[in-house]
């Protein structure tokens, strides 16, 4: 086996496991009395604390031994789960967290502060269940064979605390090609083997003997961390053909009686392995034979271990049941392949260039004319579309495992802050790039931080207003016009705009005077270092949060805009392209230059009238069946050397509700496109997002559509608001 490669999956799957923990903590907190949400904590600690075991992980081991018999005993009622409960299981789960990513060697190790912090976590620990977690100074002896079910008689336990397999292979092991002693040495995997028995009374005389059939029997002391699902998964293959009873450490008396009355040898021999391993004492099982013997047939013992059996028997169900759970979950997994992100990255890098490269040779053969040339041609371009799509949905994951992990933060925040805070999750199925979900973690910090501060109110200027004194924070996220839309919403005070533009003003950002709509005034709070906060907290008031925010969501071909209302609260609404690699374009010519626009973006195609092409700079809008369009000119907004054809179009897109029109000279069809990112040096060109390579080889440009339609918005504002200020003024005129 390869160790290392199965000790990254452990360290993926324990995240996993420790992500899934929090959200059960989380929702404990909510409904104290919910049994699923604590069975799952341990589950989640447990399967950690095994698999830790078999990589020598031995700080894991044991930091998570101390967790799990806290957590067991929650499961009890032992231990009351309330909010001091739930809030040290979460921060137990930060520490497990850290030793996961000391363990991949993803961060410095500090023993200093990891010995620390876990002391301080052990001392909480104490407070909860002193007589049943070890120690601080314990912890370095502390045995990681701790795995062992509690035995609930009043009978005083036995043994030498290792579970006791008594194995009997079946005849048809051998024949079906299966090697008894490779699950012996298993088994020395899943612990210390203390003792083993081989059994050889089943082997006939030789003259009766099969040499195919296995005659063989054992008895096994396993000490260990190991469970009983664990050891009886051992056994998968052979469980059918063989003869299997596993008994816990430090089961009674009677369960060890049990076990010779079932086993074919005879009592003796049984009961001297069963001595000589320290499993039971000489004067243990002489005692509890009488007592069996004297009973005349009906064992006494029987009698004493009628409750046992039934917690027994219950116990065993249990474990049936989890373990057909498992044996599903593995199902379901074995339909799901993990692919290492850079695979995929570079599965998506050679689906683009075969896109360049397809559409090379449909340039080529068009310029031949050969028709069973462009047919074929056609055909490859059809499934490398196929691809594309294909390749692409494997990079698509749902934005909900995103929003979930904002619950932890709300949480905390919420507490730091001292208010009352709900987080609402919608549209937790919308699908997205993963390079995308990826880097829209620390805006998305950004936004939920800057809301739960600023915000939402305290509880009781909430009430004061006649508002629930609990503050809603909502994450959605939906499909608009081929990209997604990510909201963080808030029922605050809502923006202050005077107080805004009143700081704009002062920081000379804004000249005085100035007439700005609302929404212009509320995105000035994207500007660096704005901020309108009265004091600095920890969290926010410094102004190095919302321009970071915008910086980011611009560097992925997004937007960001912002609506609030005095009273009823603020929206954040970021739009982001669905992939970053690859799109369906809409290719149009201007002069000797090509663009390419997103197709999703594209409405549909009109001629310019003759209005139109006449109509000054500050004028550029036409009537589109009785609906006023404003238009940009390609041609005019990048300088295009040269005369405009004598016929131009109108292409009319449509971004985050608004239309508006990019008049161009050509109309050049679809066209698969390959998003190559621009240099620095272009970065800050308006109306460029990227470029792409034609199948001529030639470079074409990706048009910022949103850029676009925001200027068009910009300079119709700015003529209405002109002619507005002329009708007033002449009306002014007229009354004078």
């Amino acid at each position: 086996m390869n160790l290392d490669a199965a000790l990254q999956t452990y360290i993926v799957e324990s995240r996993e496991l420790l992500q899934s923990m929090e959200e059960s903590l989380l929702r404990l907190e909510r409904q104290p009395d919910d049994a699923d949400a604590i069975n799952a904590t341990f589950r989640a600690i447990h399967t950690i604390k095994g698999s830790a075991g078999l990589f020598g992980l031995d700080d894991i081991v044991r930091f998570t031994h101390v967790v799990e018999s806290l957590l067991d005993r929650a499961r009890d009622r032992q231990v009351p789960v309330d909010d001091r409960l739930t809030a040290l299981m979460l921060d137990c789960g930060d520490h497990i967290g850290h030793l996961v990513d000391t363990a991949a060697g993803e961060q410095p190790v500090d023993p200093l502060a990891l010995e620390t912090r876990q002391a301080a976590l052990l001392e909480r620990l104490e407070t909860f269940s002193p007589s049943s977690v070890p120690r601080v100074t314990d912890m370095a002896s502390l045995p990681i064979e701790r795995d062992v079910v509690v035995a609930r008689d009043e009978a005083v336990p036995v043994g030498n605390g290792a579970w006791h397999i008594s194995l009997r292979f079946g005849r048809d092991v051998l024949r079906n090609g299966m090697d008894p002693a490779s699950f012996l040495r298993y088994l020395a995997t899943l612990g210390d083997v203390i003792s083993t028995t081989t059994l050889a009374d089943a082997i006939p005389d030789a003259a009766d003997m099969d040499p195919e059939s296995c005659y063989l029997g054992f008895e096994i002391d396993l000490r260990g961390a190991a469970s009983k699902e664990t050891i009886e998964s051992a056994f998968e293959f052979v469980r059918e053909d063989c003869q299997i009873h596993i008994l816990p450490p430090n089961s009674m008396v009677g369960a060890f009686v049990g076990l010779i009355a079932e086993l074919p040898e005879s009592i003796e021999r049984i009961g001297e392995i069963l001595v000589a391993s320290g499993a039971v004492t000489h004067a243990e099982l002489v005692q509890a034979l009488a007592e069996q013997e004297a009973s005349g047939g009906e064992p006494k013992v029987g009698e004493i271990l009628i409750e046992e059996q039934v917690i027994q028997q219950t116990i065993v169900q249990a474990a049936l049941d989890k373990q057909k759970q498992v044996k599903e979950h593995k199902a379901a997994d074995g339909k799901l392949v993990r692919v290492q992100a850079d695979k995929l990255d570079a599965l998506i890098n050679l689906v683009g260039e075969l896109v360049i490269a397809g559409a090379g040779a449909g340039v080529l053969a068009r310029r031949h004319g050969d028709g069973a040339l462009q047919e074929a041609t056609a055909l490859m371009s059809r499934l490398v579309e196929e691809i594309r799509d294909g390749a692409l949905r494997l990079r698509m994951v749902q934005i909900g495992d995103t929003f979930n992990r904002f619950q932890r933060v709300v949480r905390d925040v919420s507490r730091e802050l001292g208010k009352d805070i709900e987080l609402v999750i919608t549209g937790a199925d919308t699908e997205l790039d993963k390079t995308v979900v990826e880097k829209i973690g620390d805006p998305l910090t950004h936004l939920v931080r800057n809301a739960m501060d600023h915000g939402i109110e305290s509880a009781e200027r909430r009430q004061a207003v006649g508002k629930l004194a609990k503050g809603r924070l909502m994450l959605n996220a939906y499909h608009d016009s081929g990209s997604i839309v990510i909201e963080v919403g808030d029922d605050g005070g809502g923006l202050n705009r005077d107080k805004i533009l009143g700081k704009a003003v002062e920081r000379g950002i804004v000249a005085a005077g100035a007439s700005l709509s609302d929404h212009e005034i509320y995105q000035l709070i994207f500007e660096a270092g704005f901020s309108t906060a009265d004091q600095v907290s920890d969290l926010s008031g410094r102004g190095v949060g919302m321009d970071v925010v915008r910086r980011n969501i611009e560097a992925l071909r997004g937007t960001v805009e912002l609506d609030s209302m005095p009273g009823v609260g603020t929206t954040v609404r970021i739009r982001l392209p669905l992939t970053l690699a690859i799109i369906d374009g809409f290719l149009v010519g201007v002069g000797e230059a090509a663009y390419v626009l997103p197709l999703e973006m594209v409405l549909e195609c009109v001629e310019l009238p003759e209005a139109g092409r006449e109509a000054p700079v500050h004028r550029a809008y036409v009537n589109l069946r009785g609906e006023v369009l404003p238009f940009v000119r390609l041609r005019d907004h990048f300088e295009v050397q040269g005369q405009a054809e004598r016929r131009e179009n109108i292409v009319v897109v449509h971004y985050g509700g608004r239309k508006a029109g990019l008049v161009v000279d050509r109309l050049m069809g679809e066209f698969q496109t390959v998003i190559k990112p621009l240099g620095k040096m272009f970065s800050r060109v308006q109306g460029i997002s990227g470029s792409t390579i034609l199948g001529t080889g030639e470079v074409a440009l990706i048009l910022d559509v949103p850029s676009l339609i925001q200027q068009a918005a910009v300079r119709e504002s700015a003529h209405i608001g002109l002619f507005a200020q002329g009708m007033a003024d002449r009306a002014s005129v007229s009354v004078q």
